[in-house]
């Protein structure tokens, strides 16, 4: 891969991949969920969908028209600390798609018209992704507010309707020029791709849009809780019951190794049939489904500080304990012994097949190439994490196992019923030990 970063601070990275019959172009902006102010939680989310409603020589609604007119797809999508704007297209229509990023990134027009409509369809969203939705947004949206204390951390990042509707026009045009800046973003290109040519379409659209420092980023860092943390989500769609765990996770960037041999872990619990927690609560019907991962939208997609997720779905004749019971058990196993080497093989050459199998999907290798470049300083990531997970050893993992105490941990569970009117954030209470 090679990175340039252009006079304005727009950091570029090109990826060529010249057997690849398209092209993968990516805009990621340093600011997500946990970069918005307090009073205006969703406003992250709002603003991935004014940057569809036209910009300076691009009129609403035109940005798909022209990607799609070009035989491409265009999205995107709202993380923790990041939002990423993708679009993969034929090679020829590289310059085009420049243009369209270029455009907006200079000068997006914000107007009461658009912020109204928008506002409408984020709230629209809203219900019919989570408030009307069975599990709609479990967990994502509630286990923060048990496992973590300060606002950036814990608060529901699709906001609160109430604050969506008093946004105004001069906020996100406030915001817009906090974050929304050259210095705060990578634009990833990958595919049959020049480089040189590349960085020169590159300048010719990036190169004259005018350089502002960014807003600072938010503090994220807090201590861990010095015990177990319990919390109730009531779901009035939900057919059965459910629990979802939370641990505190490794720094991905400072500590890359021990954050490895979680995302092995994660597998060795819940990764497949075989898995320790499938083969213990699934096969004999305590539960209905478990699964384990690092970070609420997957691994090293967040920074520090991210978490460690087991989620299980159960009859309600199963009594909720025996889900955090089993997990301690199996952990405790872990951390005394490690997994049996073949286990472990297996556990790895799986992780590793399917990152393999995943970068090979063009869109994939451009939107994880430019998280990792923004969160983490480490393109290089999509080529290397393969190799690196078939070297995570029984040691490391032991120490991992070892590392998710009760103590620690959040446990959150998911009650069938209630009020169909509620929303997510006021029906989790929390409790302290």
């Amino acid at each position: 891969m090679r990175t340039e970063t252009l006079d304005n601070g727009l950091r570029v990275l090109l990826d060529p991949r010249p057997d690849s019959p398209v092209t993968g172009i990516a805009v990621h902006y340093d600011v997500g969920f946990r970069s918005e102010p307090e009073g205006r939680t969703g406003f992250a989310h709002l603003f991935e969908h004014l940057m569809f409603q036209g910009s300076e020589n691009v009129a609403r609604g035109e940005h798909f028209r022209h990607v799609q007119a070009s035989g491409g797809t265009a999205n995107a999508a709202t993380h923790h600390d990041h939002t990423d704007y993708h679009q993969l297209v034929p090679p020829a229509a590289l310059e085009r798609v420049l243009f369209l990023e270029a455009d907006r990134m200079r000068a997006l027009r914000i107007s009461a018209e658009n912020l109204r409509t928008q506002v409408a369809v984020v709230q629209e969203e809203i219900r019919l992704q989570v408030t009307n939705r069975p599990y709609g947004g479990f967990p994502w949206t509630v286990l923060p507010g048990v496992l973590y204390e300060t606002f950036p951390n814990a608060h529901n990042g699709y906001g609160d309707l109430r604050e969506l509707e008093r946004a105004t026009v001069a906020e996100c045009e406030a915001f817009f020029a906090a974050h929304y800046t050259p210095a705060n973003a990578v634009l990833t290109i990958s595919g049959p791709l020049d480089p040189d040519h590349a960085l020169t379409l590159v300048h010719r659209h990036f190169g004259d849009i005018p350089a502002h420092p960014a807003a600072p980023r938010p503090r994220l860092a807090e201590p861990p809780p010095r015990g177990e943390r319990r919390g109730e989500h009531r779901d009035p769609h939900a057919p059965l019951p459910a629990v979802a765990l939370g641990y505190r996770m490794p720094d991905p960037a400072a500590e890359l190794g021990d954050y490895l041999a979680h995302m092995v872990l994660a597998r060795l619990l819940a990764g497949g049939d075989d898995a320790r927690l499938r083969r213990r609560l699934v096969h004999d019907g305590t539960v209905t489904s478990v699964r384990a991962s690092c970070g609420f939208f997957g691994p090293l997609q967040a920074r520090d500080p991210d978490t460690f997720l087991l989620v299980a779905h159960h009859p309600p004749t199963t009594d909720p304990e025996a889900v955090p019971s089993a997990v301690d058990e199996e952990l405790d196993r872990l951390a005394a012994t490690g997994p049996h080497p073949r286990e472990l093989s297996h556990a790895t050459a799986r992780a590793s097949t399917a990152l393999c199998r995943s970068y090979d999907e063009p869109l994939t290798r451009t939107r994880h190439a430019g998280t990792f470049a923004l969160l983490h300083g480490s393109p290089n990531l999509v080529t290397d994490l393969p190799t690196l997970l078939t070297q995570v050893t029984p040691e490391s993992v032991a120490h991992a196992a070892k590392t998710l105490r009760s103590a620690g941990r959040a446990v959150l569970t998911l009650v069938p019923g209630g009020s169909p009117f509620g929303l997510p954030a006021p029906d989790c209470r929390r409790g302290r030990p």
